[in-house]
């Protein structure tokens, strides 16, 4: 063979050789093809609204004058017991979109906490009631849809998070235990699918204890935002012993110091539990903005509105929640 056609030959092998050791190139974006969102989980697009500073949650969300009047106090936010089955003050006459929007515009940022089915050793007498049936993981489902929906017609958007409250119960009932966290699995994943922020409020000695314990062995659906009641009468967000230094972190804890305190600003006086936060706040939609909630179907028997509760009297411990709504 002639030298030239040698060389040429030589470089037909060369390029050949590197073709095939080279990458594929990458499809085109049109080639890529993004499975449809579910039709009724509105996504949370924008960053959680954060806040750090003082809050306080009561049982009734208070009237705009108050709320007007306590913006002199410390507190910067507020926790309002906006649905649930398992309020203590389900009645809430003064909560609407309307109030909202008028706190929100005075400059308050909200908490929203939701009372539903409770763990079945729940210790308040006044949430037996309440307790979880047979079957946790659809009775959370259920009432993920119901908390969204109360979430969106209140105008809290997408991106909001939404805290589950789940009272003090039974120390060592496994059994009990574990019921509870199926039931908090499926709540905190639908409120995801739909677009919200689960949040978990609860119990130091307790239900936080447990899903720590649950988060540490790598449980998946775990909340995103914690809660957690230990009355210590002064705030340690970031010294609590049954949470590990990593756990939650950062700005994904509120702490509740201290219960049942009767505080007055402005001559209006209102009993409160103070809480630390730094942690993601709601997202309020404008009144101007025309949203409706998801449509999301009613499970049949599951969601029935109870009576006005009134919480023990007897006066907490310390380190418990004591009465709560």
């Amino acid at each position: 063979m002639r030298p030239r056609a040698v060389l040429a030959a030589l470089a037909t092998v060369l390029i050949g050789a590197a073709l095939s050791l080279a990458p594929p190139p990458e499809a085109s974006p049109a080639a890529h093809t993004t499975p449809a969102a579910p039709a009724l989980a509105p996504q949370a697009l924008d960053p959680p609204v954060r806040f750090t500073g003082g809050a306080f949650d009561t049982c009734e969300a208070p009237g705009l004058a108050e709320m007007r009047a306590w913006r002199g106090s410390p507190y910067g936010a507020v926790g309002v017991y906006f649905g649930g089955r398992g309020r203590g003050c389900p009645g809430q006459r003064e909560l609407n979109r309307a109030w909202v929007s008028a706190v929100h515009t005075m400059g308050w940022r909200l908490l929203p906490l939701y009372v539903g089915s409770q763990a079945p050793c729940v210790v308040s007498a006044a949430k037996r009631p309440f307790a979880l049936g047979s079957n946790p993981w659809d009775q959370g489902t259920r009432e993920a849809g119901d908390a969204v929906r109360a979430a969106g017609a209140l105008g809290l958007g997408a991106g909001s998070p939404l805290y589950l409250d789940i009272e003090a119960y039974r120390d060592g009932d496994a059994g009990c235990a574990a019921t509870t966290l199926s039931f908090v699995r499926a709540w905190n994943r639908e409120v995801r699918r739909l677009g919200y922020l689960p949040g978990f409020y609860s119990s130091a000695d307790t239900g936080v204890r447990d899903i720590e314990a649950q988060r540490r062995a790598g449980t998946k659906d775990m909340p995103a935002v914690m809660w957690f009641a230990r009355w210590r009468g002064r705030p340690s967000l970031y010294e609590e012993s049954v949470l590990r230094p990593e756990a939650w972190t950062p700005h994904a804890r509120i702490h509740q110091y201290a219960g049942n305190v009767s505080e007055s600003y402005g001559g209006h006086r209102i009993l409160v539990d103070r809480n630390a936060v730094d942690a993601p706040v709601a997202r309020v939609v404008p009144t101007t903005t025309r949203t409706s909630p998801p449509d999301i179907p009613d499970a049949p028997g599951t969601l029935t509105a109870p009576g006005t509760l009134t919480a023990p009297a007897a006066p907490p411990t310390p380190d418990s929640e004591g009465p709560r709504p």
